[in-house]
Formats: structure tokens, C-alpha cells, sequence
């Protein structure tokens, strides 16, 4: 469909304003780099600046951070199995995603920033790359990019698609620029039936219910091995507080206070390595003793059982912290942020204590309410409370083996997305094995 003259508009004035603010995202990306350096690097192709010729025919997939990252790894091994010889360009936008995109390449693939979302930016990263389909992670809906993408005649999937009804409330203000957007996508994959609702609400045209990817994300078996050995090391019961965000570190912390003694080990483990040495200096401020997963290689020091608090201040070592726990509050769902994602935790039969703000992963949190994998609470001193009361109740190995029923019930979306997507790839997008 054409965009409307009122589009073009708004359209023209959104671009300008990315114009004008690009020095200043340029600033930030050399700031942010100052404390991770990855997210520094190759600052060209933020712009759409790139040094290399690529031969083209790629499928392009766009996972913004570590999350989408890694729920694209599910989709990118389905796609392998569905495309034999298929090559896969990578675009990110964190350092976490970055890093963790890099072990789902193999020869013939490529990875790159994508670009600021001014339409100069996007003509030059479909120029590099030539894609012959693209595929876009959840919440990814970029307007320049996207009209770009349509004037190349380029099939663009919005994979493992999510809108919440507070971002569909916010959208709805700036409709005249995100409608054709939306309306642009070839096709909407959607995670549950009321997102497809919802994008269809937003201008989504074939919008198909198939399933959340993370269900799909099998944890790594080593990694649960060490998080057990670690468990062995701690000597008593284990409350994860899982990928936490600003702000619930001391809620936690103040709770955590009037919990009698002997406490057991508390392990915080937040959302952005940036943020580490904050929530440090939090754990120690309280007046609690504090190890960092930081200061040991493989193991722990046997002095850490000693502990009252451990950091996760490390990456990619989700499943170990959930191998290392007997229960979990869920990060991201004691403040107005949206909660983060659950499934991973039921996957390791780690049981969750969620706070009442869930509307980012809204489905995947009722769904385990209702196996029993998980339950709800209003208020960080409600889940600190019930955390520690499960630990010294019966339902405790019931509740785990629900979470394990659960993440295992809901998966199969990636062969259903892959078989999606497969579809609609021009012949050009694989090579011969």
C-alpha cells in the first residue's frame, strides 16, 4: 500500500528530527563504548557506513539485544534445517547482542550495527547488503527503515512479534508514521492471540498466531552442571533475584533486611552489565557481605558460602544462576517496567515469583500462573516474603517440575516461523550446501 501524503509528512518531519539528533546518538554510542567497549566499535555502520562489499542474497534478521539475539538463534536453527545452505546477515544494536550474535554465525555470514533509522542510513545498509528478505525481532518497527524496504520491493517479517496494549496506546499518538509501517510487513508472526489483535490494530496485515521462539531456547546443559556445582559450594537454599532493573535493587535490599536469620544465600544477578558496580555498591551499602561472580573462574571460593549476597555481574550464564537457585523473583515485574522474560527460568525448573508488571511477556506470565510454575505478587516485600516461605513448604519440587511442564508444552514455534519464512524467501536467499 502507498503511503498518504499526511505519511510522507510525518514521515519527513520524524526524519529530520533523527537528522538533526544524529550527532548526538553518535556521542552516546562513544560514551556507552567508554564502559562497554564492544558497543564503540565500527561507529561508521551506525550510519550505514560500512567497509566491506558483501555478496548479496543474504537473509537479513535484525535481533536488537541480547533477548532477540537469542531468541533468533532458535529461529536461525530451524531456518538452517529448513534452507539448507542459507546465509544469514546479522544486524544488532547492543554490545550483549552483538557478542552473543556472533556464536550463531558460521562461514558465509555476516554481522553489522544497524544503522540509525534515517533514510540515508537505511538506503546505504540495503545497498551493502542487498538481502533478499529480512526478518525483524519483536518490537522492531523502524519507519525510515521500513519504507526503504519497501520502495527495494524487500519482503520484510516481523518474527516472534509482540505489542503490548501499553505500547499499542502509545503508538496509536504518532499512528500517521507508524501505521505505514506496520502495513508495509509482508508478515507478522505473532506470539499470542492477543498481540495479533493488537498489531493487526495497528496496521499488521497477515498476522499469523504461531508461538513465543523462547520456548524454543533449550538451556544449556554445562551451564546447568556448574550452576549445580555452585549450589553445592553455597551450602544452603538459594533465592535468585533475576534479572533485576534500576530501582528494584533496593526495594529487594530493604526487604531482604527482615529476613530472619539464617538467611539464605541471595543471588542478584541485573538486567545491563553497566550497571554492576551500581548494584555493588548497593549490596555493600546495606550492610551485606558480598562475593562477585567476577572474582572466581570456574568455581566459587569455598569462603563464599560464607556470603550473605552473590553478584552475577557476568554474561550469558542465565541458566547456571537457575540451575543455582531453589526459587526466583523475576526481574523487570516490581516496578512499572514490564518484567522480563520468564520462560528461561521455567526451562531450568527454577520456579518464579513475579511482581503485579508483567505486560511485556503478559501471555508467557499468565500461561505459567496457570501451570503452576510461577505465582504473582503486588509488592517486593509480598515476593521476598513468599520466596522465603516456599522454600520451606512442600510445593516447592511440584512447582518445579510444572515449570518444566510448561516451557516444554509451548514449543515448536521455531519450525513453524522457519517454515513461515522459508516461504516467502526468493530462490536467491540459499546456496547450494
Amino acid at each position: 500500500m502507498s503511503e498518504s501524503v499526511a505519511g510522507r509528512v510525518a514521515r519527513f518531519a520524524y526524519a529530520t528530527v533523527l537528522r538533526v539528533v544524529a550527532p548526538l546518538y553518535a556521542l552516546r554510542v562513544l560514551w556507552r563504548g567508554r564502559r562497554e567497549p564492544l558497543y564503540g566499535e565500527h561507529l561508521g555502520e551506525r550510519f550505514g557506513l560500512y567497509r566491506t562489499t558483501s555478496p548479496g542474497d543474504a537473509l537479513w534478521i535484525h535481533a536488537v539485544s541480547l533477548g532477540e539475539t537469542r531468541a533468533a538463534g532458535a529461529l536461525i536453527a530451524a531456518l538452517r534445517v529448513a534452507v539448507p545452505g542459507l546465509r544469514i546477515v546479522l544486524t544488532n544494536v547492543t554490545a550483549t547482542g552483538r557478542a552473543a550474535g556472533r556464536e550463531l554465525l558460521r562461514d558465509g555470514d555476516e554481522q553489522a550495527w544497524l544503522p540509525f533509522d534515517t533514510p540515508g542510513g537505511a538506503r546505504r545498509f540495503l545497498r551493502r547488503f542487498r538481502p533478499s528478505a529480512g526478518v525483524l525481532m519483536e518490537t522492531e518497527i523502524w519507519p525510515n527503515l521500513l519504507a526503504e524496504t519497501r520502495t527495494a520491493g524487500l519482503p520484510v517479517v516481523l518474527a516472534n512479534a509482540r505489542l503490548s496494549e501499553r505500547s499499542r496506546r502509545r503508538g496509536q499518538r504518532v499512528d500517521v508514521v507508524m501505521r505505514p509501517a506496520f502495513e508495509s510487513l509482508a508478515l507478522v508472526l505473532a506470539q499470542s492471540q492477543a498481540d495479533a489483535v493488537r498489531l493487526k490494530g495497528a496496521g499488521a496485515r497477515d498476522v499469523r498466531i504461531v508461538g513465543n521462539l523462547k520456548f524454543d531456547m533449550a538451556p544449556d546443559p554445562a551451564l546447568q552442571a556448574v550452576g549445580r556445582r555452585w549450589k553445592e559450594i553455597a551450602g544452603r537454599p538459594v533465592v535468585l533475584a533475576a534479572i533485576t532493573r534500576e530501582g528494584e535493587e533496593v526495594l529487594l535490599l530493604t526487604a531482604w533486611r527482615n529476613v530472619a536469620e539464617p538467611r539464605p544465600l541471595l543471588v542478584v544477578v541485573p538486567r545491563h552489565p553497566q550497571r554492576f558496580e551500581t548494584v555493588a555498591d548497593l549490596v555493600i551499602a546495606a550492610g551485606f557481605k558480598l562475593v562477585r561472580r567476577s572474582t572466581w573462574e570456574a568455581m566459587p571460593p569455598a569462603s563464599a558460602a560464607a556470603a550473605d549476597v552473590w553478584l552475577g555481574d557476568s554474561m550469558m550464564e542465565m541458566a547456571a544462576y537457575y540451575a543455582l537457585a531453589d526459587i526466583a523473583l523475576l526481574g523487570g515485574s516490581f516496578l512499572p517496567l514490564g518484567g522480563q522474560n520468564l520462560i528461561e527460568a521455567a526451562a531450568c525448573g527454577c520456579p518464579i515469583v513475579m511482581g503485579p508488571h508483567t505486560f511485556n511477556f503478559a501471555d508467557a506470565a499468565m500461561l505459567s500462573l496457570a501451570a503452576g510454575a510461577s505465582v504473582r505478587v503486588e509488592t517486593m516485600d509480598d515476593g521476598v516474603a513468599v520466596a522465603i516461605a516456599e522454600l520451606g513448604g512442600e510445593t516447592l519440587a511440584r512447582q518445579a517440575q510444572a515449570a518444566l511442564s510448561f516451557a516444554a508444552s509451548h514449543q515448536g514455534t521455531a519450525a513453524r516461523s522457519a517454515a513461515a519464512i522459508a516461504a516467502i524467501l526468493s530462490p536467491a536467499g540459499a546456496r547450494s550446501a
